[in-house]
């Protein structure tokens, strides 16, 4: 089984902070409703008087810097566990880190199969492969391949064109 590009990680480590400012975001407009609460009172600390600022502060660094190790840590093991492989029956990937996902599409299924390359992707030199079939089972993501180098990606979208017309020919491979 092939892995993709190792600058994978860093296309699964940025995609995973987009979503926790996202979560931050909604956190901060809930945690607004409630702040007029926590900063009307004075906070004591050890019997110590604590500047609510600067303690919430402390708290948002601490939880950034801990957001920042956790997604490099899940990054690293979702690239890891992504695994895909030219079969003589079909296109294989596996990939999850909790939640093992073992998907496998037989080229006579194929319809097109495209490169694209957002701009993240392209700063990385990297491309995802998307891999369209007859079938719902698209709409899950079956059939896309993130974080392969571009020309990579290039060589095996021709090579699963070439299997898919051969077994849809009936010449096999």
């Amino acid at each position: 089984m092939q892995q993709l590009d190792k600058k994978a990680v860093w296309l699964f480590f940025i995609g995973s902070m987009f979503g926790w400012v996202f979560f931050g975001v909604f956190l901060s407009i809930w945690g607004a409703s409630i702040s007029g609460e926590m900063f009307s009172g004075s906070m004591t600390f050890n019997g110590q008087p604590v500047n609510p600022l600067a303690f919430m502060w402390f708290a948002v660094k601490t939880v950034v810097a801990l957001l920042l190790i956790l997604s490099y840590i899940w990054a690293r093991l979702s690239y890891r566990f992504y695994r895909y492989e030219l079969r003589d029956n079909g296109f294989r990937k596996e990939s999850g880190v909790i939640y093992k996902s073992y998907v496998t599409i037989p080229y006579d299924r194929i319809q097109n199969v495209d490169v694209y390359r957002g701009i993240l992707a392209r700063m990385l030199g990297l491309s995802d492969l998307h891999i369209q079939t007859a079938g719902a089972g698209t709409m899950l993501g079956e059939g896309r391949l993130p974080g392969l180098s571009h020309e990579v990606a290039e060589q095996l979208r021709d090579e699963l064109i070439n299997r898919s017309r051969a077994s849809r020919t009936g010449q096999g491979l």
